[in-house]
């Protein structure tokens, strides 16, 4: 991970700031939002800085991959699989990212609208 990593991703990856971690392994680490947005409201972040979808590299893929096979594995650790929930990538400004620091979003435990809102 690089050490120019200031975001707020990049402190708890450092453990200067706490979280409360779901999952960890060489790849990622998730934890739960501290502003959960829904019941469930988990965070799946890569261990490596990319700083936004634009950012991923063919050598990334597999990373990719990973996390997205990471967020079943939670739905399903914390019993949303089966009902249902929603997963989200925001990418710049006018997409709603305000951590610039690759993340997914796992959202679930109630009804979720569409369009959200």
């Amino acid at each position: 991970m690089s050490e120019t990593n200031n975001t707020i991703f990049g402190k708890i990856l450092r453990g200067e700031i706490p979280s409360d971690r779901v999952w960890e392994d060489d790849k990622c680490i998730a934890f739960r939002d501290v502003n959960p947005a829904a019941p469930t409201h988990i965070l799946v972040i890569p261990r490596q800085h990319i700083p936004t979808l634009n950012d991923i590299s063919e050598q990334d893929k597999s990373l990719i991959g990973h996390m997205v096979w990471v967020v079943g594995q939670i739905a399903a650790q914390e019993g949303i699989a089966e009902d249902g929930y929603r997963l989200v990538v925001n990418c710049n400004e006018r997409g709603g990212q305000t951590v610039y620091h690759l993340h997914m979003h796992i959202l679930g435990g109630r009804g979720l609208s569409w369009p959200p809102g």
